[in-house]
């Protein structure tokens, strides 16, 4: 059985803050993470891949960066009967903006993966669609009364999804299993919506990863928001400066401002919480477990992970913090067990005394 190792550990401090607590390869750019590309690609070609840690980097019969992305159509067994690295049918990302940038890519891609699961005939008149490309909803999906636009790209439509009256979605799209888009919700191209999400108000190129809501009136573009995040209503960010420019993003680890693109949102680490009408700056970049509030005019272009306030200066009480992740994930029957509590308080601790 061939053997790949997709190395990120010196990779993993580029995509701070999403890589605090989640390994590189689990990262969505699209519907699935890296690392589920890798085993979705080896399940389609019948291809008996084994995916190591890098604990097990002797036993690898290939190493390669885990900011490699493959396409649909990468050839396993030529990439392994060969001693060099392919030109084509791969995608590589650097930057934290670079996953966003090819979301739509990655959608497009993905659906080529997985489209033998969900095809079904959606009646016309719970819905109106146009465009050629291809509508995939789950037999459990429940569509009503939506305009679905396929010019630009394929809708995937997982499991237990519902899409209340009047949302108005653009493909290439992907709402995920067990996930809500509320009525009048407005989603563009190139935008993910992981599991158990809620959302509404206008939503473009950007990935909720999981078990995050946004479910009232407000503008998210070109923006990462990571698992069991919730924006309260009005909370909107900036995508764009008014000078047109490229937007600098600040890097955490060499606590420096990178220059990035010209459309750049937020990058938002799990279990944040933001204030009703909270305003996010272009290129904000906030860390893990943070809660948000009492800010005036845009926020600052960084949040320190454990944040209590939007200036940075005030830490969360861990207890409190504990308590109140377990009253989230009690509202989407889940509760935070041992392990997961372990390693939040050891980046607690990490980060506190820095």
């Amino acid at each position: 059985m061939p053997k790949l190792l997709l190395n990120h550990s010196e990779l993993k401090r580029d995509f701070y803050p999403l890589t605090l607590t989640r390994d590189l390869c689990d990262l969505k750019v699209g519907i699935l993470s890296i690392r589920e590309k890798w085993e979705f690609l080896a399940k389609q070609q019948s291809f008996d891949l084994e995916l190591l840690n890098e604990s097990d980097i002797s036993k690898a019969d290939k190493i390669i960066p885990a900011n490699l992305i493959p396409d649909a159509c990468f050839d396993l067994k030529a990439f392994f009967s060969s001693d060099i690295l392919p030109e084509s049918g791969l995608k590589k990302i650097n930057r934290l903006w670079d996953v966003i940038s090819l979301n739509g890519w990655g959608i497009c891609e993905d659906v080529k993966l997985l489209t033998p699961q969900h095809h079904r005939s959606v009646s016309s008149i719970s819905l109106t669609t146009s465009g050629l490309h291809d509508l995939h909803v789950s037999p459990t999906a429940t569509l009503e009364h939506c305009f679905i636009n396929l010019n630009d790209g394929p809708v995937y439509i997982d499991d237990n999804a519902l899409v209340m009256e009047g949302a108005m979605l653009r493909g290439p799209l992907y709402i995920g299993k067990n996930s809500v888009v509320k009525m009048g919700a407005m989603l563009y191209g190139g935008t993910t919506i992981g599991t158990h999400c809620v959302v509404g108000g206008e939503i473009k190129n950007s990935i909720f990863h999981s078990f995050s809501n946004k479910a009232h009136h407000g503008y998210i573009g070109d923006s990462y928001i990571g698992a069991w995040c919730n924006l309260g209503a009005g909370s909107s960010c900036s995508n764009l400066k008014n000078t047109g420019g490229k937007i600098k993003v600040w890097d955490i680890h060499a606590k420096a401002f990178r220059l990035a693109t010209q459309k750049v949102g937020m990058f938002m680490g799990d279990h944040v919480k933001s204030a009703i009408n909270t305003s996010f700056n272009s290129g904000t970049v906030i860390g893990p477990y943070a809660n948000i509030f009492s800010h005036t005019g845009l926020s600052s272009k960084f949040i320190p992970a454990f944040s209590w306030g939007s200036d940075g200066k005030s830490f969360y009480e861990f207890e409190k913090l504990l308590e109140e992740i377990n009253l989230w994930m009690a509202m989407k029957d889940k509760e935070l067990d041992k392990e997961t509590t372990s390693i939040i308080y050891n980046l607690y601790q990490t980060i506190k005394s820095s």
